[in-house]
Formats: C-alpha cells, structure tokens, sequence
C-alpha cells in the first residue's frame, strides 16, 4: 500500500515539476541556509581556538594601561623596565618563563626586493612560553642575545617576498639601516582573524632592537608562561600585586596595566562566535517555516484541483484514510526533496565560503542529519490539515465538483 502511494506522490509531483519546485523553495533556502550557516559557525569558532592556541596554552600577556587601550583619557602609563621581567621571573611561584618584547615597523631589504614587515624584539625565551617551531636554522644563542648581535629570525611571509622561497640561512640582509644575517625560518602559522598575517615578522633579540629602533630600554609587552600544575588566576594575582608594588600603585588607584589570559580570550572569543551562530541559525530556520507554509498553501490548491478524482477514489471503495496517506505522503516527499536539495546547494556554499574566509572545511553530520529530519517533519505537520481536507470529502458532492 505504502509503495503505491509513493509511487503516486512522485507521479503527481512530475506532473507539476515547475510547481513543485517553487514550493519546496522555502525548504530548500532554510536548510541550505541553517546547515550553512551553523557549519561554517563552527569551523570560524575552530579557527579562533587555533589562532589563540597559537599564543600558547597556559599564557599571560602583560601590558601597559588599561584594557587595549590607554583608558581615561590620561597620559600614556609608563613602560615595563627589564627589572620588572627579571622580577616576575624570580619573585613569582608558577612562572616558568618570561619574554620580553618590542616591536616596530621597518623595511627590510635583500638584493633590490623590498617589503615593508614587524620587527619584533624578544629573548629565547619566547619560545618556552610560545612555542613556534622553526622551518629552518636555529635561534640566537645565549651570547648573540646578551651582546644584541644583529641575527635575525623570518616569518614564511618575509622570506617568499624577499627569498622568492629559497633559503635565506646565511644571507644578510637589510632591515632599516642596519644589516641583520638571517639565523632561521619560523613555521608557518597563517592569517590570525583578529592579528592580521603572523607570518608577516622578523624577529630579533631585544637589546640589538632595543639598541638600533626603538633607542631605549623600556619593555611593551611581556609573555608570561605559566606551570601547568598552577592556576593561571592565582598567578595572575601574584603578579598584579608584585608590579603594583613595583610600580608604586597603592590603595584603592586603578592599575596602569593589563593581565590578559590567553585561555580567557579563548573562552569569550569561542562563546561570542557560538552565541552568534546560534542567533543567525535561528533566523536562517524562519524560512523553513515559511516554506511550510508554502507546501501547506500548495496541498490546499492541489486538494481541490483533484476533488473530483478524490470522489471516484472514495465511490469506488477507497477508504479515507488511504486519501489521508496519499496527500501526507506527497507532502512529505516534496519537504523531504526539498531538504536534500538543502543539504547539497548548503555544501557548494560551504566549499566557496571557507577559503573566502580562510576557516577549515568541515562536515557536520549531526546538523545535516537534524536539519534533514526537521525538514520531514515540516511537511507532516503543514501536509496534514490539506490531507486531512481531502479525506473529509464527501463523495457525491467531490463527483459533482467541477
């Protein structure tokens, strides 16, 4: 019974092709839209995790004012002195590293090729608190870092625009006014959604940038890298009190400085993008309902249309339920059609989508399959009051209806 009816429901749906399709439109334009948009939700919250990841697990970055900017309007709070990483290095139970840094900008020149990049100036131990592992060469040894020897390590980006890809260990080449050999390569890391190209540095050690650019001591910013079998708010608190105390802070005056918790970042960044999700998701799975209602609007029309084919049904022994099933069952079909659409023209929007972005492609199954499922329900629930309709005729006045 069940094969027959289906097989009439298809031929019913062939014989108003164009028609069908303009009523599954909505259906299809929900479930492209819901998978969609809650995929590519998803792979934009993996990529954030990964760029934050990048700073390095268990990480504290201290900076100057308050929040990312200098805050109330003041003047600009003072910089960190060397002593101040020294301090929290020795002084702070839980810290396994320190890494200082300044940065600036700079043109960086090799055989007539230009490109204008960040210099950034660190110690090794940048690499304890973030590791970022080299493509190539090595990292300044500890007498290159304490005399501020003119060695230098590139980002992927550096060396394509300057190296044309080759290998620049053993090169020399020009940043500013200064020459810099070139020590190592770091690994590629890619574009970061809210810190531009991190492939896009030179990195020097500290006193030799300290020395040729920036003219001074003073320290920006500092990487903290906290022991795993500590809890980075404890360590956190330790340190706020050491550099208000440091930097002669007392009472009830605000800090001129900033702790930020790389995992806490993490965290907001994660909940903010899946908060969105969600709230364009829910949008996207209106039209869902207004396709429902198109299906509903279209059963309707098709009801009466077939009335008097409902009556020879009915006077010639067909039951009504058989009549109900029939319509349920073509209403069904046409969601279910319409939701397998979806699901494909939502694949071809992902596969565009991703690299525009610059997010990893992934599958979701348990979101293909929901919104599959709803879109079946969808049409149970909008087919049954038209099928209901159609079983309800009365069969003489269904044969006199023309």
């Amino acid at each position: 019974m069940f094969g027959t009816t289906f097989v009439l429901a298809i031929r019913s749906i062939r014989r108003h092709l164009l028609r069908s399709f303009l009523t599954i439109l909505g259906i299809v334009i929900g479930v492209a839209a819901v998978v969609a948009m809650v995929t590519l939700g998803k792979a934009t919250t993996s990529a954030v995790q990964e760029q934050i990841s990048a700073l390095g697990t268990n990480v504290l970055q201290i900076r100057p004012g308050q929040g990312f900017g200098r805050g109330g309007g003041g003047p600009r709070p003072p910089d960190f002195d060397p002593e101040d990483v020294t301090a929290i290095a020795r002084q702070v139970a839980g810290v396994t590293a320190v890494a200082p840094q300044v940065s600036t900008s700079a043109t960086a020149i090799y055989e007539g090729a230009n490109w204008s990049t960040t210099v950034q100036g660190t110690t090794n131990d940048i690499f304890v608190v973030q590791p970022w592992p080299l493509a190539l060469g090595r990292t300044w040894t500890p007498a290159e870092e304490q005399a501020g020897k003119s060695v230098c390590i590139i980002g992927n980006t550096v060396r394509q625009n300057l190296f044309r890809g080759g290998d620049p260990i053993g090169r020399r080449m020009r940043i500013g006014a200064i020459s810099c050999d070139v020590i190592g390569v770091l690994s590629t890391r890619g574009q970061a959604g809210f810190g531009g190209d991190q492939d896009d540095t030179v990195v020097m050690p500290i006193k030799a940038v300290q020395r040729r650019f920036t003219g001074d001591r003073k320290v920006r910013l500092m990487m903290v890298g906290v022991d795993q079998a500590y809890s980075t708010e404890a360590v956190q608190a330790a340190i706020t009190d050491l550099l208000r105390e440091r930097r002669h802070i007392s009472g009830t005056k605000q800090n001129d400085f900033n702790i930020f918790d790389t995992k806490q970042i993490s965290d907001t960044l994660t909940g903010t993008t899946t908060l969105l999700t969600r709230i364009v998701a829910a949008v996207a799975a209106i039209s869902l309902v207004v396709g429902g209602i198109g299906i509903m609007n279209i059963m309707l029309v098709s009801v009466t249309e077939r009335t008097r084919e409902i009556g020879i049904r009915l006077a010639i022994g067909a039951v009504a339920n058989e009549v109900l099933m029939q319509f349920l069952v073509e209403a069904v079909v046409l969601s279910m059609l319409g939701g397998l659409i979806g699901l494909a023209l939502a694949q071809v929007v992902i596969l565009i989508a991703t690299p525009l972005m610059q997010v990893p492609w992934t599958f979701d199954p348990q979101i293909n399959i929901i919104a599959f499922a709803i879109s079946a329900v969808i049409g149970v629930v909008f087919g049954y009051f038209p099928a209901r309709r159609a079983a309800s005729l009365n069969p003489i006045d269904a044969l006199r209806h023309e």
